[in-house]
């Protein structure tokens, strides 16, 4: 990939104690984030003040925002939604009886349309290939179904700011997955476009471009929708592991890296950092 365009822009390092950061959202002004092993989310702002929203009794991973602004949190091994009311936690959606393995990362549409991934194995045993994965579609009700199979980890999900696309990031698949959103919030069959080396979190903007953290490849990238990578933010010696466009004007990438591999993370040995850099295009959608 030497024939790509790089770039490295000015950046201001957030926090750089995290143990392993996850799912970032930009919301109210504020970057929210789970830290996997801590197993808590946090909430920054653009000087890189944290405060702690909640903990779990599980691992946390996708987070996401309802129209009434409550915080959703999910819990990837007891296979729930919680519901951040009031320094507490309630109920949202119990997956249990429809989730094929470990859930892991979820985006909350302006509807509060939850879409998740399910990866179609229980992580804790280790990868199992051959397009298990699905998404789980739950409505602001709790209520839930499964509206697309086959993939292979699903891993980030993006929606686009008019509510119709949705993004997929196929871990396991080394590419991304684009969806056309129904009505009633069921999905297209899916176009494929890109091929990476482990694609994890991902998030889009206004000109339709995807921005994605590449685990092994230790690198952000910026996706044309043909699937050429027009951008590439290199983080040597560090895991790409997802990213949002936040700021005033979503013109702020807020990226999360982590020193750590599969075998270490597993352990619980893994640091992680949450850093800021500008960029031409703003963000949409969610995250």
């Amino acid at each position: 990939m030497s024939d790509l365009a790089s770039s490295d822009p000015a950046h201001r390092v957030l926090i750089d104690d995290g143990r392993y950061f996850e799912g970032p959202r930009w919301y109210g002004g504020r970057l929210w984030v789970s830290d996997a092993i801590r197993r808590s989310v946090f909430s920054v702002d653009l000087f890189g003040n944290r405060s702690r929203v909640c903990k779990l009794d599980d691992v946390p991973c996708g987070l996401g925002h309802l129209p009434n602004g409550d915080l959703i949190v999910l819990g990837m091994f007891q296979k729930r939604l919680w519901r951040v009311v009031s320094d507490s936690l309630e109920a949202h959606a119990d997956l249990s009886s429809i989730a094929a393995g470990t859930i892991d990362d979820m985006i909350v549409d302006g509807r509060g349309n939850a879409y998740v991934g399910d990866v179609g194995f229980d992580l804790l045993s280790g990868p199992k290939p051959g397009g298990l994965g699905r998404i789980l579609f739950v409505d602001p009700a709790g209520s839930s179904r499964v509206v697309a199979e086959g993939l292979d980890f699903p891993n980030g999900i993006a929606i686009s700011g008019d509510g119709k696309r949705l993004v997929v990031a196929e871990s396991m698949g080394d590419r991304l997955r684009e969806f056309r959103i129904e009505a009633d919030g069921a999905l297209s069959a899916p176009r494929t476009f890109g091929q990476f080396d482990e694609p994890d979190g991902v998030c889009l903007d206004e000109s339709g471009h995807a921005w994605v953290g590449l685990f092994s490849e230790d690198s952000f990238v910026r996706v044309a929708p043909d699937g050429a990578i027009a951008q590439r933010i290199a983080t040597p010696g560090r895991r790409a592991v997802a990213c949002c466009l936040g700021g005033p004007e979503r013109r702020t990438l807020l990226t999360i890296t982590a020193v750590t591999t599969h075998e270490d993370l597993m352990q619980g040995r893994s640091l992680s950092r949450i850093e800021a850099m500008d960029v031409d295009v703003g963000g949409t959608g969610r995250p």
